[in-house]
């Protein structure tokens, strides 16, 4: 989510395990999911480019002050969030504050910021297919594109999303924002010899445009309906998720190719999730 991750603990990469693991886990599972096989090999470059002190100053802007709430200077700044200024965030975070030490509004010009801003992977799949993956947390718009190239042809989906209520601008009234996730979703094909459609994406009731409902009936029902995507993941679809960005941040502290088994020998995809539902 941009920013708001270096408001809060997960800038510090012994905290978080950075944005590949804390974040990224997440679409690499869907390209688990999406191709149906689990990585090989993984390849990966990083850096902070944009946030933190050393970078604000390389652009000619200052910031004296650690945190936003109770400080006069950053009434203005774009980037702040104030957590008096919204019940929710006062009462999660700021009155806890003293229990808890997490504090919720550093500033993400400050220090220590020890995770990445810009990340670019590249993963080989068992079944052959090679995945090039690129991370932006300061891009002006919050969301992702897709494109899936093919024997066939090309899928190409962008998905832009609105900012939900714990984002970081405090002006969310409540969680009812985050169901509203989606503000469009479109998707392009562009078939070898022919010419390119759309396709309508559905979006559904509930957060994640609607696969929380989803994921929570297949975890939590007695009796849930049949999976007919295969959907529902196992112990090991997770770990051969984030094991991506484990990986990854091998790749970028050693500048080498990082091999998947050599780190955690992963089962036949399927397998797992077979014996789980057996």
């Amino acid at each position: 989510h941009g920013a708001d991750y270096f408001r809060r603990w997960h800038r510090e990469k012994q905290n978080s395990g950075g944005l590949l693991v804390h974040k990224a886990t997440h679409h690499f599972d869907l390209v688990n999911w999406w191709i149906d096989s689990y990585p090989r090999q993984v390849m990966a470059m990083g850096d902070l480019l944009f946030y933190g002190r050393e970078n604000a100053e390389q652009r000619g802007e200052h910031y004296s002050y650690a945190r936003y709430t109770g400080n006069p200077e950053a009434a203005n700044d774009p980037f702040g969030l104030f957590l008096d200024q919204n019940a929710a965030f006062r009462g999660l975070y700021l009155d806890a504050e003293s229990e808890t030490g997490y504090i919720r509004d550093q500033n993400v010009f400050g220090e220590p910021i020890t995770i990445e801003d810009t990340m670019s992977v590249s993963v080989r799949y068992r079944n052959g297919v090679i995945l090039s993956y690129c991370l932006i947390a300061y891009s002006p718009w919050e969301g992702l594109r897709v494109a899936v190239t093919g024997t066939k042809g090309r899928l190409e989906m962008d998905i832009v999303e609105n900012i939900n209520h714990l984002m970081g601008d405090g002006k969310a009234n409540s969680a009812e924002a985050s169901k509203s996730a989606f503000k469009s979703a479109k998707m392009r094909v562009y078939p070898m010899f022919g010419t390119g459609y759309d396709v309508d994406v559905p979006v559904g009731d509930g957060g994640h445009g609607g696969a929380d409902p989803v994921m929570l009936e297949q975890i939590f029902s007695p009796t849930p309906p049949p999976d007919l995507y295969h959907r529902a993941a196992s112990h090991i679809d997770g770990a051969a998720s984030v094991i991506v960005g484990i990986a990854a941040n091998q790749s970028m502290a050693e500048g080498r190719l990082i091999t998947i088994d050599d780190l955690f020998p992963l089962p036949e995809r399927g397998s797992a999730s077979m014996t789980q539902h057996s």
